[in-house]
């Protein structure tokens, strides 16, 4: 096995959809997410130091969390390779119609399903901060399968 431990779990690939405090959008790709209590549901992300969407949340404290479909990995050179401080994902996003709203976010309209966070407690994670937060609400979007790791090795877009 020439894997890490850590890389041969086959991880769901989500996107986090947040905003600054002028409203202006970003999305950004995650695979760090994992539900950690069913009463109340609460669910801990760990977003990479640097980006955008870490200053969103931080500021906002409240965010999207949305679960991808199999046929988005297309989606990883803008989400997950792409800063959204040197480009407006957004617009690249809106060009190809792929945009729908949910509550006062922008959301995938593909997505399978999206999940509204807030943040209670913020912690250091090494290169990366992880936030514990409240789903305070949700809603399942498709039918469908979901984005993994596996489907982004098939198509080569990482390499782990």
């Amino acid at each position: 096995m020439r894997k890490k431990p850590w890389n041969r779990v086959n991880l769901p690939v989500y996107s986090i959809s947040s905003q600054d405090a002028s409203g202006r959008h970003n999305m950004h790709m995650i695979t760090y997410v994992t539900a950690i209590s069913m009463q109340p549901k609460r669910i801990v992300c760990g977003i990479y130091k640097g980006t955008q969407t870490l200053e969103n949340v931080q500021s906002q404290r409240r965010f999207v969390l949305q679960l991808l479909a199999d046929h988005q990995y297309n989606l990883t050179r803008i989400l997950g390779k792409t800063s959204g401080k040197k480009s407006d994902k957004i617009k690249s996003l809106q060009k190809k119609n792929l945009l729908t709203p949910w509550l006062d976010h922008l959301i995938l309209t593909e997505a399978l399903s999206v999940m509204e966070l807030v943040v209670i407690q913020e912690f250091d994670g090494g290169d990366h901060v992880g936030f514990l937060c409240n789903v305070t609400q949700y809603k399942n979007c498709q039918p469908g399968e979901a984005l993994t790791l596996d489907v982004l090795r098939a198509h080569r877009l990482i390499i782990i």
